[in-house]
Order: C-alpha cells, then structure tokens, then sequence
C-alpha cells in the first residue's frame, strides 16, 4: 500500500470557445497561478509536474508541454506529460498520484491546458473544420479515417448496439431531462464557457440530430482553458491544510483500463463500456467502496454525450445496466435525490478543453465536497474511439 495522497490546491481558468488575447502559455500560467494560491505555497515547494495534453496540432507544436516547464517556474524540476486522448487529464493525475504515493515525490502538480481553436484551417478560413479533422485523426489510420470516421460516430456505435441491447432505456425524453438538468446546474459554475445557456427538456427534444441518436444539445462543446491541481502526501498535506484552513480531500481510489479500439466480433463486449466498469471496480476495490451508490455523494463524469453519460454511470455501478433512466426515473440525480452528477454542468455546459477537462473535474469535485460536505466523490474520465479508455478516481473527505 503506498503512501495517503491529498488534493490541497486547485484552480481552472474560465473555458471558452475562443481566447483571443491568451496564448497557451499564458493559460497555464493563470492555472498554476490561481492552484498555488489556493494552496498557499510557491513553486518551490513543489516537487514534480505532470502536463495534460491531449494534441500537438491543438497546440501547433510538437512538444508543446517544452516551454511551459520555465513560464511556470518549474525549471530543473521533473516534468512529465501525459497524452491518452479525452481520459488526458483524468490518466495525468493518475500518474502524479502514482509518484506521490511511492514516495518519489511529495508534491506534484498536474496541469491540463488545451488550445483546440489555434488550429487553423487555411483552406475554409476557419479553426472549427481543422479541429473536427484533428479529432477524426484519432480513429483508426488505415479503415476508419479513410471512411469518414467522427468522435460522435464511435460514441454513437457503442450506444446504438446498448440501445439494441436495452430497448426502452436511454429515452429521448430521459437524455433530454438530463442535459436540462445540466443546464440549470451550470449556473452556479462562474467559469463555465455555457453558464447562461439553460435549456428546457423540449428545446434538447428538438435541437437537431448530430448523429443519431445524438442531438445538438446532448453534446459537449470544444472549449479553451486550463486546470491545476496540487497533490501532496499526508504530512505535506495537512500542514498545507493547517495554513490555508482547507480540508484536505484524499484520493482514497484509482482504477484506470483500455479496451480494444476496435468495434465488432472478437473484438470487444458490444453494447458495454467494460474499461469505465474495469476503472471503478479497481477504484472500489482500493477505496474499500462496495455499494458506491451508499458512499458517493457527488460524481464528476466525463460526459462527452448525455447517452454516455447514462452508460458510464450504469458500468460503474450507481444503476443497473439496461435501467439507467431510473437516474431521472427514480429520481436518482435530479435535485432532491441521493447523488449529485455534473454539478459543474459537466463537459457538455461547463466545456470540454481536453487536456484540462478532466483536471476541471477533479477541481469542482473537491469545491463540492468541501462546499456541502460530502464525504464521498468520485471523478470520472473517458476517451479515445468507442469509449475506449477510461479512470476513475475516489475521492474521501475526512
């Protein structure tokens, strides 16, 4: 068993389709900024740094975590970037966890920054073009890019055939409930890129389809910005938290697993996410959690689509599978019910900035923890073609 490891400072910077005045550097630097003042320490009691970042087109530059090791003031100290496609973030901490836990380091920063939009298009005259290509250079290079191959296609594979398998769950009427839900939620969330962009269940039934079964309003939205978070082990930790007055949020449980980036027959489980499943077991089993439902209070999912977010949510174990529209049914995660989901307004209102999103969650996580004082969290990451990767991280306030 390693080392107690300790979330004790976090920050994002505002998510927004465009940041005109901000290059890369500049939002990584408000990130680390903000985290060590939350944290109440400098740079120089920081061990290590772990970057996320998911692309280097995004970025235009082939290493691009390179010049932020000096503008964050983290020169002649470890610097370690972590990229495995959406689950950036979320596999990002996970390795700073690892370091501090084997007692490599007793703090370590994790940093996720993403520029999606400086990816531009000189052909259309536009960014947005350039970074659905970017994306659609995930799939796989030799059969499906050359196809057509979208993010919103290989999510909608993985749904369509649980869908076949689980006719009347995910109920149009249901996903729209939600991304409603995570309209009003959002409102609370000052740095959100969609805070004022509340939605009725019927406006979600009527945006038009993406892919089916996939509507407008379902979807997350591609996002500019950064997030910071600081671990430390325990005895750092709590004289970190002694100073500042903050508690310490403990990581109490990290699962992580890949699938097969391939769909079809002797490839994968059709219809299941089996690595959101495999990644919250392993977190389960670590934290000691056997009924997550009885100790998690509030969950941050990677909702890259509302339809997914029902899947995930069912593989790690909060519903059964095949009946995750008794999330709204039974009143699960609507206001009033046991568990909080996305009080952030997740992905889809807050913004999804790749490498930071997942890092964002884990920040409002933790405000939501100490802020209602909750003691269970988890935190949730997903990425790569048909949900192929996937993290959970447990979190405990004492």
């Amino acid at each position: 068993m390693g080392r107690r490891v300790g979330i004790v400072g976090a920050a994002v910077t505002p998510f927004k389709s465009k940041w005109y005045e901000k290059t890369y550097y500049e939002l990584a630097q408000m990130a680390v900024r903000d985290a060590l003042k939350d944290a109440a320490i400098t740079t120089k009691e920081v061990d290590a740094v772990v970057y996320g970042i998911y692309n280097d087109i995004f970025e235009r530059t082939c290493i691009p975590e390179h010049p932020l090791q000096g503008v964050i003031g983290m020169q002649n100290k470890p610097g370690l970037r972590v990229t495995n496609g959406g689950a950036t973030g979320a596999y990002a901490m996970s390795a700073a966890h690892a370091y501090v836990a084997a007692g490599r380091y007793d703090s370590v920063m994790v940093l996720g920054v993403e520029k999606a939009t400086d990816c531009f298009d000189f052909t259309s005259m536009s960014s947005t073009p350039e970074v659905i290509k970017v994306i659609g250079w995930s799939g796989d290079s030799f059969f499906e890019q050359k196809i057509g191959w979208t993010a919103s296609d290989s999510y909608s594979e993985v749904i369509l055939a649980y869908m076949d398998q689980h006719p009347g769950d995910l109920k149009p009427e249901i996903t729209a409930k939600i991304s409603s839900q995570l309209s009003l939620q959002v409102k609370g969330n000052t740095f959100a890129q969609r805070q004022f962009d509340q939605c009725t269940p019927e406006e979600v039934m009527n945006s038009r389809y993406i892919v089916y079964p996939l509507k407008e309003l379902e979807i997350c939205v591609y996002s500019e910005g950064a997030a910071a978070v600081i671990f430390a082990e325990e005895n750092t930790a709590k004289a970190i938290s002694k100073n500042t007055g903050q508690p310490v949020i403990w990581i109490t449980g990290m699962g992580e697993a890949n699938e097969t980036s391939f769909a079809g027959k002797n490839q994968n489980n059709w219809g299941r996410i089996m690595s959101h499943h495999a990644a919250a077991k392993m977190a389960y089993k670590m934290a000691g959690i056997e009924n997550p439902l009885k100790s998690i209070q509030v969950v941050e999912l990677h909702d890259a689509f509302v339809h997914q977010l029902e899947i995930s949510m069912a593989e790690m174990g909060f519903v059964p599978i095949g009946k995750a529209d008794s999330l709204v049914e039974d009143g699960i995660m609507m206001p009033g019910g046991p568990l909080s989901v996305n009080p952030s307004g997740g992905l889809i209102y807050c913004g999804h900035a790749v490498g930071a999103s997942n890092i964002m969650s884990a920040w409002a996580c933790r405000n939501e923890m100490i802020k209602k004082n909750y003691r269970g969290g988890l935190v949730h990451g997903t990425g790569s073609t048909i949900c192929q990767y996937g993290v959970a991280m447990v979190l405990e306030h004492e």
